[in-house]
């Protein structure tokens, strides 16, 4: 009888395996913008790129947005995959730096970027 029910709960979990439950957080990434001084930037543009190449080259942003008056930005629904930003306000921008953010899949991912 014992092998029986070892046989039964084997095939179980063999033939009938139990579902992952559904993701409850989309991978999204909030982005804070601040000057050489600290202060927060209203207005700034920033830009994600899946390619180093195209940072390089300012094509093919797989994503866009303006930071509000908090100098913040969210991005929702992005892959899990490192992403090369790039913000700019007037004369001021983050290149150079090479901003390069690895984002944790179905995680609220956090960075701040300084542009000077």
């Amino acid at each position: 009888m014992k092998s029986f029910l070892f046989a039964f709960l084997f095939l179980n979990v063999w033939f009938f395996p139990t579902p992952t439950p559904p993701q409850i957080f989309k991978t999204s990434l909030t982005l804070t913008v601040r000057d050489e001084s600290g202060n927060t930037v209203e207005g700034a543009s920033v830009k994600l790129f899946e390619k180093k190449d195209d940072y390089t080259k300012e094509v093919n942003a797989v994503e866009e947005a303006t930071t509000d008056a908090k100098g913040i930005v969210r991005f929702k629904k992005l892959k899990p995959i490192a992403y090369f930003i790039l913000c700019r306000k007037g004369d001021k921008d983050n290149t150079g730096g090479g901003e390069e953010t690895k984002l944790e899949d179905g995680k609220f991912n956090k960075a701040t970027i300084v542009i000077q």
